[in-house]
């Protein structure tokens, strides 16, 4: 049984002398071993980075876009690309069926209105969105950067608004500050709001427009009763099932029409913001360039290494021959030596791309331009999945790459590697 246990770990233990002999260090071997570890390390690093950023660019972009516009919306089929829009009834038979759905996290009303506001020295124009008591403020808590939310209720109209930073730095608004804000209408209207708390989400397309305040607001402005809104925003637990959800609930609404008159039209986020989405999903392109480019660069990085152990060790390979050793155990030999450089590369890849990762996470170096963007530093989404099939796609494609210099073996003859010795 020792016999046979040491015959199956022949190749094993050759490759382990082979690359641990200290005279290694005198010959060629090392730095090339040294040379095939970094650039396999480097390679698994870079991938794995543009991995990482690529998906928390997509998903940080895409809660900020939710943020401010919910995952699905389902308004008036009047309503179009305008910020003016026609009312529907709060009170809706399809809600209580959706509500059971699991995969449904959040429903809440809105109202939004166009309007302009004006200082002493600056104009801007603004979108207000209208809110009620069911607002989910998770995502502006997060971008909370001065003062609070405003609290809502039924008994009185709230005058507290939140705006964003960009509009207090235009128009020199502090917390605490009021300001008039005009709607064109007829006959023209006006309010006067109280800066309740600033938020900060550097997506300043939408930055630049957005003021949140009391649906009420834009009930009394409309004429609209208090039954009256724009819509309703739907947020789901999982972005996957967007496009399931958003069918299921135009199944579940249908196309009836309303006492009121009103056929309700359903849409979602991607629907609403082709071009973002198009934009994010390109970017997957240029990731799979990246790791083809690397990939590439990893593949000639090793074979070349293994090419070069494989001539420096010809008169080896010629003693084991005349030996009687096969060439498919020699090749064994090599697979070893291959895989322990594959597997070294691999530990420290990963420990960069991470070491990395957590620097960029923990004090934000590399900074991107809010303006082009839509963030002030690179994202950074560790995703364990993600990284286990990175390396073991890498694992099993430089693995096969390793078999066309093993193939070189075959081809050494044994009197002549002796003979020239």
């Amino acid at each position: 049984m020792q016999k046979i246990y040491f015959r199956l770990n022949t190749e094993l233990f050759i490759a382990r002398r082979i690359l641990l002999n200290k005279e290694n260090k005198k010959s060629v071997t090392k730095p090339i071993i040294t040379i095939a570890i970094i650039g396999i390390a480097l390679s698994l690093a870079v991938m794995l980075i543009s991995i990482m950023v690529v998906t928390g660019f997509k998903n940080e972009i895409t809660k900020k876009i939710i943020g401010f516009g919910s995952h699905i919306q389902v308004i008036n089929y009047d309503s179009n690309n305008s910020y003016e829009t026609s009312p529907i009834d709060k009170q809706q038979e399809f809600l209580s069926s959706i509500k059971n759905y699991n995969e449904i996290e959040h429903i809440q009303v809105f109202a939004t209105k166009p309007g302009i506001i004006k200082t002493k020295e600056e104009i801007q124009g603004i979108l207000l969105k209208g809110i009620d008591k069911d607002f989910d403020w998770s995502f502006f808590n997060k971008n909370l950067i001065e003062g609070e939310t405003p609290v809502l209720n039924d008994s009185t109209t709230s005058n507290d608004v939140l705006i964003s930073k960009y509009i207090s730095s235009l128009l020199k608004l502090n917390v605490g500050d009021k300001f008039i804000t005009y709607f064109i209408q007829d006959p023209p209207r006006q309010r006067v709001f109280t800066v309740k708390g600033i938020y900060k989400t550097s997506l300043e397309t939408f930055d630049q427009l957005y003021i949140l305040a009391d649906i009420q607001h834009i009930q009394k402005l409309n004429n609209w009763n208090e039954n009256q809104i724009s819509g309703f925003e739907i947020n789901v637990a999982d972005f996957k099932n967007l496009d399931y959800l958003t069918w299921e609930i135009r199944s579940e609404i249908g196309t009836s029409i309303s006492s009121e008159g009103t056929m309700l039209r359903v849409t979602n986020i991607k629907e609403k913001y082709p071009q973002i989405f198009d934009w994010l999903n390109l970017q997957d392109i240029n990731v799979i360039v990246i790791l083809i480019l690397v990939m590439s660069v990893a593949i000639i990085t090793m074979t070349s290494g293994v090419i070069i152990l494989i001539l420096e060790k010809t008169n080896f390979i010629g003693v084991l021959k005349a030996l009687g050793t096969t060439n498919q155990s020699i090749k064994k030999i090599f697979i070893y030596q291959s895989g322990y450089l594959i597997l070294k590369g691999l530990f420290w890849g990963n420990l960069i791309a991470l070491l990395i990762s957590f620097i960029q996470i923990k004090f934000g170096i590399i900074k991107l331009d809010p303006s082009t963007y839509y963030l002030e530093t690179a994202p950074i989404n560790i995703n364990i999945v993600h990284i286990i099939l990175t390396n073991l796609v890498t694992l099993a494609i430089i693995t096969i790459s390793m078999l066309l210099p093993a193939i070189m073996i075959s081809n050494i003859k044994p009197e002549r590697t002796i003979l020239f010795n």
